[in-house]
């Protein structure tokens, strides 16, 4: 497998290579820009025996699509607010739900 290459993919042209990490230089990932994002770098996987340009094309253009599909989904909601209330079955909307019965502690002897 070579070790950097470039293929251009719907008008987007991508230059890919294989690069060791600091830490743990036997480790191989694959590091990708893209002319439409020219200021960041990628690396979504790390490198596989049985890489070849193909398969790494299709891995990195399906990485980046989904990432921007991601990014143009409007945002999930965390937080809505308050909670709310629980609704008993059979009670009227917007009743108060009944409260617990009393728990009777036993005298001490």
């Amino acid at each position: 497998m070579t070790k950097s290459f470039e293929f251009v993919d719907a008008g987007r042209t991508f230059k890919c290579s294989l690069e060791a990490q600091e830490k743990t230089p036997s480790e191989k990932w694959w590091w990708f820009t893209v002319s439409t994002d020219s200021r960041t770098r990628y690396a979504p996987f790390r490198a596989e025996a049985k890489d070849n340009e193909t398969n790494v094309k299709k891995r990195i253009v399906a990485y980046y699509d989904n990432m921007l599909a991601a990014r143009a989904a409007p945002p999930t909601p965390r937080w809505n607010g308050k909670p709310k209330p629980v609704e008993v079955a059979g009670a009227p909307a917007g009743a108060a739900p009944a409260a617990a019965p009393a728990v009777k502690e036993k005298a001490s002897a």
